[in-house]
C-alpha cells in the first residue's frame, strides 16, 4: 500500500502544483482587473472555456497522430515498404519546415473555419517527430537479437510486439513527447481560423493593448505544455518499466 501511494503522489505531485500555480496566477488576474476591458474578457467561465477548447485541440490532434504516425513508422520498417522510407519521411519533413501559421492558412481555404481545420493542421504538423522516431528506433533494433528472436521459431508479427517495439519504445515516446508540446504551443495559433482555444486569450490582449489578459493565456499555455512533457514522462516511465 506504500508503494502504491508513493507511486501515486509522484503521478499526482507536479499536475497538483500546476495546477495551483494556474489557479493562482488566474484567480489574481481575474480578481485584480486593471479596466472593464480586462474584468470582461478574464471572467471564469471564459477562461476556462478557452483552457478546455485548447485541451480538446491537442488531445484530439495528438491522438490522431499517434494512431497515423506509430503505424506508418512501423509499416516503412518492414521489408516490402523500406524503399518508400526516405520518400514519405522527406514529404512529411517538407510539411515539417512550413511555418504553423502557413499551414493553417493554407487548410483554412480548403476546409474553412473552425475546430475541424485546426486539428487537422496540427495533427498534419506533430506527424514528423512521431514517424521519424518510430521509424527510427525500430531501425536501431540490434540485428542479432532479431534473428536469435526468429531462430528460435517466432513469427514476424511477435518478433515485432515482443522485441522491436519495446526496444523502440523509448525513442517513439520521445517523438511523441516532442509531438505533444509542439502541439500545446501551435494551438495558440488556431485564434486566426475561428477554433478558438488560448490564443483568444493572447491575441485579444495584444490587440487591446492588455498585458494581463495576454499573461494569463501565455503562462496557462506554458503551463499546459510543462504538464503535458511531464505526464507522457510518467506514462513513459510506467511502460518501459514493465
Amino acid at each position: 500500500m506504500t508503494t502504491t501511494l508513493k507511486k501515486l503522489a509522484s503521478w499526482l505531485l507536479v499536475p497538483l502544483l500546476l495546477a495551483v500555480i494556474g489557479t493562482l496566477v488566474t484567480v489574481y488576474f481575474v480578481s485584480n482587473p486593471t479596466d472593464g476591458i480586462v474584468a470582461r474578457q478574464l471572467q471564469y467561465p471564459k477562461v476556462l472555456a478557452y483552457l478546455v477548447r485548447h485541451v480538446f485541440l491537442v488531445i484530439l490532434s495528438s491522438l490522431l497522430a499517434i494512431l497515423t504516425a506509430v503505424p506508418a513508422g512501423i509499416l516503412l520498417t518492414r521489408k516490402g515498404f523500406r524503399f518508400l522510407a526516405p520518400v514519405i519521411i522527406n514529404i512529411v519533413n517538407i510539411g515539417q519546415t512550413i511555418p504553423s501559421i502557413a499551414i493553417l492558412a493554407l487548410f483554412m481555404s480548403i476546409l474553412g473555419l473552425g475546430v475541424r481545420t485546426a486539428v487537422f493542421a496540427l495533427w498534419l504538423y506533430s506527424l514528423l517527430p512521431i514517424l521519424r522516431n518510430t521509424y527510427t528506433g525500430i531501425q536501431g533494433v540490434n540485428p542479432g537479437i532479431i534473428e536469435a528472436a526468429r531462430g528460435m521459431g517466432m513469427p514476424p508479427q511477435r518478433v515485432l510486439w515482443r522485441i522491436e517495439f519495446p526496444l523502440a519504445l523509448r525513442v517513439i515516446m520521445a517523438g511523441i513527447r516532442t509531438a505533444v508540446v509542439i502541439n500545446v504551443g501551435t494551438a495558440t495559433l488556431s485564434t486566426f481560423i475561428g477554433a478558438g482555444g488560448l490564443g483568444d486569450l493572447i491575441i485579444t490582449g495584444l490587440s487591446l493593448s492588455r498585458i494581463t489578459i495576454t499573461l494569463t493565456g501565455g503562462i496557462l499555455a506554458a503551463l499546459l505544455a510543462i504538464l503535458a512533457d511531464y505526464f507522457i514522462g510518467q506514462v513513459e516511465i510506467h511502460l518501459l518499466a514493465e
